[in-house]
């Protein structure tokens, strides 16, 4: 056997038992996660600070929906997220974290009662989607809008039921509906506006993005 053939032998080996780790990572995420209905996903960036206007929202959002009766699942990170587990936690509801295992950071936030760790972004992605009734997204980055579009192109293709996904923040969505309804509806023809209005809404006050949600959802 050639250096060449072993590499490729080796490599073969090593990507068989990696399908291992992805299957027990489903099958722990669906074990734990399995009594967390109703859920609610709420997204946003790490890098909020406590005491920050964003923060002070997801938090109350957290706390909201704790009381609506609702689980809050999120990324069980610092920022938005720690914000939305601490919100449900000092409420008494159940608070969820999904944190990443990451190279420079991400630490699972002291709120989240019920944690599951992840090494592959694609099988923490499948647990927000399969246990939420709804996703509440607040200012990100690339993570944020990585679940944004996922979840709006899931339910556009009809590969999963519609739920509610909201933006919170209209100063920080603005900009982005505007070019996805100008550029890429009316310009370009890619989407339909009935899509953008079907699939997604800007909502402010985290009192009416509860009231939303409960219009969709039986507690």
């Amino acid at each position: 056997m050639n250096e060449n053939q072993y590499l490729i032998d080796a490599m073969s080996v090593k990507d068989t038992w990696m399908m291992f780790k992805v299957i027990s990572e489903f099958v722990e995420g669906i074990e734990t996660l399995s009594d967390v209905h109703p859920g609610v996903t709420v997204f946003g960036s790490a890098r909020v600070k406590p005491g920050d206007p964003v923060y002070k929202q997801a938090e109350k959002v957290g706390s909201l929906l704790a009381q609506a009766g609702f689980t809050v699942i999120t990324g069980g990170g610092p920022g938005v997220m720690e914000a939305a587990n601490k919100g449900a936690f000092e409420a008494g509801g159940k608070s969820a974290g999904l944190p990443i295992l990451l190279p420079r950071e991400q630490s699972t936030n002291k709120y989240a009662n019920l944690v599951v760790n992840f090494r592959y972004f694609f099988v923490r992605k499948v647990m927000f989607v399969k246990y939420a009734q709804a996703y509440v997204v607040m200012p990100g980055g690339f993570g944020t809008m990585d679940e944004l579009f996922e979840a709006m192109t899931l339910i556009q293709t009809d590969k999963i039921k519609p739920f509610p996904v909201i933006l919170m923040g209209s100063d920080y969505w603005k900009g982005l509906l505007d070019w996805i309804r100008k550029t890429m509806s009316e310009k370009m023809g890619m989407i339909t506006q009935e899509e953008v209005d079907e699939i997604v809404q800007i909502i402010d006050e985290p009192e009416e993005v509860v009231k939303f949600i409960k219009k969709f959802v039986v507690v």
